[in-house]
């Protein structure tokens, strides 16, 4: 059985959607497909069947990594469907944990930053508002997090491969 990720920011179409893309992108070129699978979601309702951000698109594509998916929802079934939550700030990971009120999945969600190896930051900043240098800081922070993800769950004996 795949062990499964779900990336969380507000709106799918700029920080979840590049972790995604980041993570299958190194799973596919690992050979880790069989073993992990990820998806994305937003904790608001703003951009439901979006595209990516065509900025986070070019950023991606600019460095030689795909960037597909649609905007969803995330909704509490998300808590059985995957083994591990990652929230890209602490206002999406206060929106998620409200979302289970008894506690229960609490253990199984995390701060994305937690993860990052050679950024302090403890949160990504939503590049949304900003221009393209900002998309650029973002995606380097999701690829090392997303780096370290992988580390950690390797030498957790999560998942074996």
């Amino acid at each position: 059985m795949k062990y499964k990720l779900l990336f969380v920011c507000l709106g799918n179409i700029c920080r979840s959607p590049g972790a995604e893309n980041i993570m299958n992108h190194l799973l596919e070129e690992r050979g880790l497909t069989r073993y992990i699978s990820c998806d994305s979601a937003g904790t608001s309702s703003y951009h439901i069947g979006d595209p990516p951000d065509r900025r986070m698109s070019i950023t991606l594509k600019n460095r030689g990594l795909p960037h597909q998916g649609e905007a969803r929802q995330f909704t509490p079934i998300d808590f059985w469907d995957f083994d591990l939550i990652l929230a890209m700030d602490r206002s999406n990971f206060r929106d998620i944990l409200a979302l289970d009120p008894s506690g229960d999945h609490h253990e199984k969600v995390k701060l994305f930053c937690e993860f990052a190896r050679h950024h302090s930051l403890q949160e990504v900043p939503d590049p949304y508002y900003g221009g393209p240098d900002g998309f650029e800081k973002v995606a380097d922070l999701l690829h090392d997090a997303c780096e370290g993800l992988l580390e950690y769950l390797n030498q957790q004996g999560t998942v074996k491969w």
